[in-house]
């Protein structure tokens, strides 16, 4: 008996090891795993031959295979980031559709077919999940098809008919206090103990060509079984009658009912991150309707702009923190917190820290809410917006630093050249500038007003929904972030089906003298925050950006870095980030992508290797093992190409 226990033992250790082997080789999870780290130990590719990575193989983002005989052609940029588990990738392609793909050839294994009639199911989203029961050897790619929540066998590629109903779940119902009649969420779903967590992208921006509503669907932020498409729970992200924050949505003068009674948005539109060991999903939170006016709905409207923690299994909340009181600068919490387990002063944390639009990187305990560095409320400006409600104070971090400037002032425009730095001052001259939290303004339609507040970080961050990567060995955060000042200018709504006041009247940069920047360098880096000491260990430019310009070449400048939004890739060793692209993402300027794709040295920023892609990096870049050999795949685009995934490996 005591033999059979042993050899039952021996067994039980040896499937677990080869399953953490499989785990460790492969990439389960939108951001690779749960905790939403970005991070693989894989060491093939390291900093000795780097430089000897070539391309693979290249897949289109509507294959051949899955056209069905359609004549349709890929758009130019897709932000798709592929899966890797059990020997398959798993993607959303072009079309809105999910499809299987050979890790080492690209080649199509399964696809799942349009309907009859059908020529897409929207655009593609920026990932799936994976969900796999070992004992009942059921494995699970769930996705948002178009408004429908799907689960795929990984395997074969086919429906669940006991997953909702006739294998989807209709995601425009299920809300509980509005009537939603479209649903839209180009994020991956995540699915920790068996729930599925799925946010939402009700439509935030309006200007003054467009019907300007107080009134708007909620977003909402839902669990579903991940066997049945049940849901289990929802949580209203604008708190009603009885619920914690719902006090904080005050009663407009104008209005004979509160706030929280019309008011929608508070997307989750980006992904969340979650402890299963803990039972927590952690919520990233956006700016309420509409998101640069806010006299509809006075107070400081939690839980926008939040990072919430709930319990995955009920939904209930556990803590949260709201990082803009009454927000009216679009400062989304736009990406997945990372968690991590850190040793600050001598004590160990289970932390989970997030990067936010403001350039701020906020560090909690992911527990108890606390957070890791006292977090301080200090005073802001009130703005002159007629009907306006202004948040007295905001809350500033005192750990870590910034990682991008914050504000706009004469100090920080380019000064390359004197005659530049003329140019930028007159510039800016035009706009009301200020540090963070400087309010919108009205546009002034005359020969001596002004064109708005200029904002920075802009709209794009800082950070945005590229996010952050983290080393869970040494406690290294890597965060991506673009300088590029945005225009916050509001005006009266033109369209007779509107009734908010204030609108935003477009949106736009502020561009510097002769087609250059109006700030000065770095105008995209990689950043590494020591989570451990909150100390800021080094930054570096990521790309040439505009140093061949005709007014600064004969400079001879060092790299000033690219604005394009990019993700990285944390391994062992490395950090892997590409340019982005040259077209495609709102509120850049154009030409600011590159198709460099570069690997930095971890310790130091040092750029040791670079690859050149057909095309800029438009989505997040993953890695794996396939047959013994190491890849790293990326989606790539450009103005003038289909976008594709390629796949990197050694010779």
């Amino acid at each position: 008996m005591l033999a059979r226990l042993l050899t039952l033992a021996i067994l039980v250790v040896l499937l677990a090891g080869s399953f953490a082997t499989a785990q460790t080789e492969e990439w389960r999870a939108y951001s690779a795993d749960a905790a939403g780290t970005k991070y693989s130990s894989l060491d093939q590719i390291n900093a000795d031959n780097a430089g000897a990575l070539r391309v693979a193989w290249r897949q289109s983002t509507i294959p051949d295979a899955i056209r069905q005989d359609r004549s349709v052609r890929p758009p130019s940029v897709v932000q798709n980031t592929p899966l890797m588990a059990d020997g398959r990738l798993y993607v959303s392609t072009a079309l809105g559709t999910v499809a299987a793909l050979d890790p080492t050839t690209g080649a199509v294994v399964w696809f799942d077919p349009l309907p009859e009639g059908e020529t897409r199911r929207g655009s593609a989203s920026r990932g799936v999940a994976y969900w796999e029961d070992r004992e009942s050897n059921d494995a699970r790619v769930i996705a948002v098809v178009g408004s429908s929540l799907v689960a795929f066998e990984a395997r074969t590629g086919a429906r669940y008919p006991s997953f909702g109903v006739g294998g989807e779940v209709d995601l425009t119902q299920g809300y509980d206090t509005r009537t939603v009649t479209q649903f839209a969420w180009r994020s991956a779903p995540l699915v920790a103990n068996d729930v599925v967590i799925i946010g939402s992208a009700m439509t935030d921006f309006v200007n003054e060509t467009m019907p300007a509503r107080k009134e708007m669907p909620p977003g909402d932020v839902r669990g579903f079984d991940v066997r049945t498409g049940e849901q289990l729970w929802i949580f209203h992200t604008v708190p009603q009658e009885g619920e914690v924050g719902n006090e904080t949505w005050l009663t407009s003068p104008n209005e004979d009912r509160a706030s929280w009674e019309y008011t929608g948005n508070t997307n989750m539109w980006a992904w969340p991150s979650a402890d299963e060991e803990l039972g927590y999903v952690y919520l990233p939170l956006s700016t309420p309707t509409n998101d640069y006016y806010g006299g509809h709905r006075p107070g400081d409207n939690l839980f926008a702009e939040s990072l919430v923690c709930l319990d995955v299994r009920t939904g209930k909340r556990v803590w949260h923190f709201q990082a803009v009181h009454h927000g009216l600068w679009d400062y989304d919490f736009p990406a997945a917190p990372n968690l991590i387990d850190i040793t600050v002063e001598g004590r160990e944390i289970k932390a989970v820290a997030i990067v936010s639009k403001q350039g701020f990187t906020y560090v909690f305990d992911r527990e108890t809410g606390e957070p890791v560095w006292p977090i301080e409320e200090r005073p802001v400006s009130a703005g002159t917006v007629p009907g306006e409600w202004y948040a007295p104070t905001q809350p500033f971090p005192t750990k870590p630093p910034p990682f991008d400037q914050q504000g706009v002032s004469i100090d920080q425009l380019i000064d390359f050249t004197p005659e530049l730095r003329r140019e930028a001052e007159k510039i800016l001259a035009g706009y009301v500038s200020g540090p963070l939290f400087t309010p919108p303004t009205i546009v002034e339609a005359t020969p001596d007003g002004t064109k708005g507040t200029i904002q920075a970080p802009g709209l794009v961050g800082g950070a945005d929904w590229s996010g952050a990567g983290v080393d869970p060995e040494t406690g290294i955060l890597y965060v991506p972030t673009v300088r590029t000042p945005a225009v916050v200018g509001l005006t009266k709504s033109e369209h007779p089906r509107s009734n908010v006041d204030f609108v935003m009247r477009a949106l736009d940069i502020a561009e510097g003298p002769q087609g250059l920047p109006l700030l000065k360098p770095p105008y995209g880096s990689l950043v590494a925050i020591d989570l451990n000491a909150g100390e800021i260990r080094w930054r570096v430019p990521n790309g040439d950006g505009p140093r061949d310009h005709p007014a600064i070449r004969h400079l001879n400048l060092p790299p000033l870095g690219q604005a394009g939004r990019v993700s990285p890739l944390v391994t062992s060793t490395l950090v892997f980030l590409g340019e982005g692209v040259d077209r495609g993402m709102v509120l850049l300027p154009e030409q600011v992508g590159g198709k460099q794709f570069r690997a930095y040295d971890k310790q130091t920023g040092a750029v040791v290797a670079e690859v050149e892609l057909p095309g800029g990096t438009s989505a997040a870049p993953i890695t794996y093992v396939a047959d013994g050999k190491q890849y790293i795949v990326v989606a790539v685009g450009w103005s003038d190409m289909e976008s594709e995934w390629v796949a990197l490996a050694l010779r």
